[in-house]
């Protein structure tokens, strides 16, 4: 069957933004890409799909689904057919994204020093200092450069009229950024015409970019400062991420054990004896850096790193205590920060929200609930999450008992319906919900965002829910570049 007649089959939801399909035609930025496809027989395609998945599991792109207490590995789902961004797109999304930023890292520099914020009553005290993750350790800190967030990964979604809106920040240690690079990876492998012809932007000066940010925040003004990735180790989920950036960033894959303090200055333990570090970008939590001021039972982190830091001797990557800026109830007050510290209207719009422990956002909530969408305020990757639409009457009953108990621990957002996108699956085009989550730099030049992002995907029909560890896939993400920049090559 030949791929046209493929494309004829593919149905798409009327309630739907298809990013590929507009009134049955296909929207311009897509059509390069079609034509090329339909040039390739089902038996062609299918060995691609097999190619990309054989490419992954020979370079060990995983990640680990933790199910009753057993971590399983798994091969991360990759879709051959790529999500297509215009550059008339990207741009809004740059500007939205870099706004944002700004207003965000504003915000934690003011709560924890003058707290203007709270004093002038644009967001309630008791949100902020209920947060699990506002550290008062991390009062009157001077961070170098007042940057709290030098690396970011912003959920994005579009709604049916096709609007944009932010989903959540990710502000802690955002994972993903390698599924990127190795998704633009394996489609020049398995379509090396394709990318030079859709002129594709690059993604691959991300490391460098990286790279460069880091070396600027050392300390120490030496030619060569020492820097490595802080990892919790293989059992981590994201493990793969780690090794994968330290390698191509050139420097140390280190773990607690590898780390040593000694008179408020951190050491690498090598055979050459201690080696200073100036920069530790951690992929480790808060709670676990250092067992001295947080949980005493770490083996993670590093005993005396907090001293380390408050001394100037260290830089670390993202800042402590930042979480407190992605938590979804101070989520909720994103455009309020926005207007309040630049006096703009936020570009990129939040997705409606209720804070459960507000009563009557509650009572709303409860008497909606097959329409909403209920989530932990601290929680990531898909866990802790009630979809009312999916829920038995059983299922509700229980997580309003739990939301009783700890209102402030909870939000809920309409159902939004999430744009759908191409996915070769099973010999013929299917439509699948996605998202996506490009990745922001934020160094003393300013916010860099490499063109492109983690587009996740909800494999299974019907679904809306694109986490890895909830079964959810990725594809790679083109944004296409406008005259005068030049597209992705090799």
């Amino acid at each position: 069957m030949p791929i046209s007649d493929l494309l004829q089959s593919y149905l798409v939801d009327n309630d739907t933004w298809d990013e590929m399909y507009a009134r049955a035609s296909v929207r311009e930025q897509y059509t390069k890409a079609i034509d090329f496809l339909q040039q390739l027989s089902p038996e062609e395609l299918n060995k691609k799909e097999d190619l990309a998945k054989k490419l992954f599991m020979s370079q060990g792109i995983t990640f680990t689904v933790y199910n009753s207490g057993e971590g399983i590995e798994k091969i991360f789902p990759f879709d051959i057919i790529p999500r297509i961004i215009t550059a008339t797109e990207w741009d809004f999304i740059e500007r939205g994204i870099k706004q944002r930023l700004k207003a965000l890292n504003l915000f934690l520099k003011d709560i924890y020093s003058n707290q203007f914020i709270l004093k002038d009553g644009i967001i309630p005290a008791q949100i902020i200092f209920s947060c699990p993750h506002y550290l008062r350790e991390m009062h009157n800190f001077a961070v170098p450069y007042d940057i709290y967030v030098h690396i970011s990964g912003i959920d994005l979604i579009r709604d049916a009229d096709g609007t944009f809106y932010i989903l959540e920040d990710n502000l802690r240690t955002p994972s993903g950024v390698s599924y990127m690079l190795e998704n633009r990876e394996i489609t020049k492998r398995i379509f090396p015409d394709l990318l030079p012809n859709n002129n594709v932007r690059s993604v691959t000066e991300y490391p460098n970019i990286l790279y460069r940010n880091l070396v600027s925040f050392s300390p120490r003004q030496i030619k060569n400062p020492t820097i490595v990735l802080l990892t919790p180790g293989i059992y981590n989920s994201a493990y793969f991420e780690h090794s994968t950036l330290a390698r191509l960033m050139g420097v140390e894959l280190v773990q607690g054990s590898d780390l040593v303090v000694d008179n408020h200055k951190v050491y690498m333990k090598t055979t050459n004896g201690l080696q200073q570090v100036d920069v530790i970008y951690r992929r480790v939590d808060d709670e676990f850096l250092d067992p001295l001021v947080f949980n005493p039972t770490s083996m993670l982190g590093v005993a005396g790193i907090l001293s380390a830091y408050r001394k100037g001797n260290v830089a670390i990557v993202n800042a402590l205590g930042n979480g407190v800026a992605d938590d979804k109830a101070v989520y909720t007050y994103v455009p309020a920060m926005i207007k309040y510290y630049l006096s703009e209207e936020p570009i990129l719009k939040n997705v409606s929200t209720y804070h459960l422990a507000q009563e009557e956002e509650r009572e709303y909530v409860f008497s909606n609930i097959q329409n909403m969408v209920i989530k932990k305020t601290n929680e990531s990757g898909g866990y802790g999450m009630l979809m009312g639409s999916a829920a038995s009457d059983e299922e509700i009953f229980q997580y309003k008992n739990e939301v009783l108990a700890n209102p402030r621990e909870f939000i809920a957002q309409p159902i939004i319906s999430l744009s759908s996108a191409p996915c070769y699956m099973d010999g013929k085009l299917q439509a699948r919900r996605i998202d996506l989550r490009p990745y922001a730099l934020c160094g003393p030049d300013g916010v860099e965002i490499v063109p492109g992002g983690l587009t996740r995907v909800a494999l299974r029909e019907g679904s809306l829910i694109v986490n890895s560890s909830q079964g959810g896939g990725s594809k790679d993400t083109w944004v296409l570049g406008s005259q005068g920049l030049a597209g992705e090559s090799e």
